[in-house]
């Protein structure tokens, strides 16, 4: 019954294994309107479809993996939209996926959701993007109280499952090294209450400022005197993965068998499915955590962050620095093709960066070409750099300087739009108050609005014969489309330098240094170019567009890698 369906759907048997924190009324009352209108057949369960937005963590109580799929055995397989779109990859000749699902694909080994690389040609757009795509794929995470909760919970479902499949020395096994880990898990504890960097500091203005203090081990070596115990670590997590695999190869038999409950065996094999897939997740960490690379490779970045809110909380992470040998061994080389394109492939002029980030300089086949633009920017765009003074190095008076300039920019009568372009939402915030008041009723203020909204308020004013300004970060640099009069004037308020402040780009920067290399110069400048070519790119949209750039930052002019920069943006009328 839909009922029934509900209940399931919100995890209601085992509310535990779903939630590590208690659900919100407005979270059960979303997952309650999805199971409504899956149920009445007028949502067919893929995320896009949704009117809304769905958040990954609400996504995630919803959806399955393939551990705790029924497969073939399952009674709704025929309505079940992961099997539709499967079927439907069966009779066509192009399919259309974007970064995350084709990555996770090559991650689980290649052709599991989507055709083999063998049998595939890649057409990737947005390219430029697809390095640290990778990277986020090919890292791994767990959380010290999820993974002692499943710990402590899993002796349940073991017993459960030998009373069913007559596998009790297997089931006795994975409870041993589930008892080995939580072990381990515990002897952590010691470790990381000791550990400085993971401290929460005296004052309340200290916890505010590190709310999620780091312990970043330094070029991903084991902290001395750990070694042992990340090894023991690792070496339970690896055993208890292998039993449970074993368990739920048992429980699919019994299931195939059906001499038994076929209800009970489908509901543990769902069931039992959460716990695997946690506890392959935690092995991936530790199987991580615990690698030393070969003397001269790459390190792996690997850390350890406190959570400290309600409930006091640790999160374990590993990563590569890189998804250069990932991507090149996992799809490069066995695809039977690969197209990538973007407007920003090349940065300060060449394609280097992205052939190194993506490991294709190591492929000799690799051919690159970069096309003319069909805009006539010299006659459509100007590109203004006023005498500003204050250096981005000193924030207050940069943000002043922003102050002082936009009124001198932007006129608050003419019916066009105005994008400008923050690095930092402080500086944002503060630049949207100390405007004149006449430009209040004018901004709109990414975060204050959901995109949409905002876009047709903009949209709405120019319509009416009003100004529009928008105040945005990072992510409206990019895929932001404001044609005709939408968008005559793009303000850059500051040069896009992002600083290495997580642990990956850390750890990164650390080995270019110890090899000899400048990370400024080798990373820093040309993702910067990158992102400063996508920034000016919202101006010009079609043939007919016209408006101006300006950048409010001194180090175009000051700097050599400033006049790098700029002999790569699009050839406006240079004017000031």
């Amino acid at each position: 019954t839909q009922n029934n369906a509900q209940q399931n759907l919100l995890g209601f048997e085992a509310p535990e294994v779903l939630w590590d924190s208690k659900p919100k009324p407005e979270e059960l009352n979303l997952l309650r309107d999805i199971a409504d209108e899956f149920s009445a057949r007028r949502f067919n369960g893929d995320r896009d479809a949704w009117p809304e937005k769905i958040d990954d963590a609400i996504w995630l109580k919803v959806t399955n993996d393939r551990h705790g799929c029924l497969k073939s055995a399952c009674p709704n397989r025929a309505e079940c939209p992961f099997y539709l779109a499967r079927d439907v990859l069966e009779t066509v000749d192009v399919v259309v996926a974007n970064h995350d699902l084709l990555l996770a694909d090559i991650s689980m080994g290649g052709g599991v959701i989507l055709p083999a690389p063998e049998n595939s040609f890649y057409c990737i757009d947005e390219a430029h993007h697809l390095p640290k795509k990778a990277l986020s794929r090919f890292a791994a995470e767990h959380s010290w109280n999820i993974a002692v909760w499943t710990l402590e919970k899993l002796p349940q479902l073991t017993g459960k499952i030998a009373a069913l499949t007559d596998k009790a020395e297997l089931a006795n096994l994975a409870d041993e090294a589930a008892t080995s880990l939580l072990d381990s898990l515990h002897e952590w504890q010691f470790h990381l209450a000791e550990e400085p960097s993971l401290s929460l500091g005296s004052s309340e203005n200290d916890r505010r400022k590190h709310n999620e203090p780091t312990w970043l081990w330094e070029d991903g070596k084991i902290p001395e005197g750990l070694e042992t115990t990340v090894s023991n670590t690792a070496i339970a997590a690896r055993s208890l993965l292998k039993h449970v695999i074993g368990l739920n190869d048992a429980l699919s038999a019994a299931r195939r068998e059906k001499e038994q409950d076929s209800a009970l065996l489908d509901r543990l094999t769902s069931e039992f499915g959460l716990f695997i897939a946690r506890i392959e997740q935690i092995s991936a960490v530790w199987d991580l955590l615990s690698t030393v690379p070969i003397e001269g490779e790459e390190p792996l970045a690997k850390w350890i962050t406190r959570h400290a809110d309600d409930k006091n909380d640790y999160i374990f992470n590993a990563s590569p620095i890189s998804s250069a040998s990932h991507l090149a061994n996992s799809l490069w080389r066995r695809a039977a093709g690969a197209v990538l394109t973007s407007a920003t492939l090349q940065s300060l002029g060449s394609f280097n960066l992205i052939l190194r980030q993506t490991g294709l300089l190591w492929l000799p086949e690799t051919t690159t070409l970069a096309l003319e633009s069909p805009f006539n920017f010299d006659t459509q765009g100007e590109l203004y750099i006023p005498p500003v003074h204050a250096s981005p190095k000193d924030p207050d008076a940069h943000t002043a300087a922003i102050v002082e300039w936009l009124p001198k920019l932007v006129s608050p009568v003419e019916a066009i739009g105005t994008l400008v372009l923050f690095s930092s939402r402080k500086q944002m915030q503060d630049v949207a108050l100390r405007l004149p008041d006449e430009y209040l009723p004018l901004l709109l203020v990414q975060g204050e609005l959901p995109k949409a909204i905002l876009l047709q308020r903009h949209h709405q004013a120019i319509a009416e014969g009003k100004a529009s300004i928008i105040f945005g970060l990072d992510s409206f640099a990019e895929g932001l489309d404001l044609p005709g009069t939408a968008c005559v004037q793009v303000i850059i308020a500051k040069l896009p330098f992002a600083m290495p402040d997580n642990p990956i780009e850390k750890t990164q920067n650390r080995w270019i240094e110890q090899r000899g290399g400048n990370p400024f110069i080798e990373i820093t400048v040309p993702e910067a170019s990158i992102k400063l070519i996508q920034a000016v790119g919202r101006l010009i949209r079609t043939e007919q567009d016209y408006g101006r750039v300006t950048i409010l930052d001194n180090r175009v002019k000051t700097q050599r890698y400033g006049q790098q920069l700029l002999a790569c943006l699009p050839p406006f009328k240079r004017i000031g």
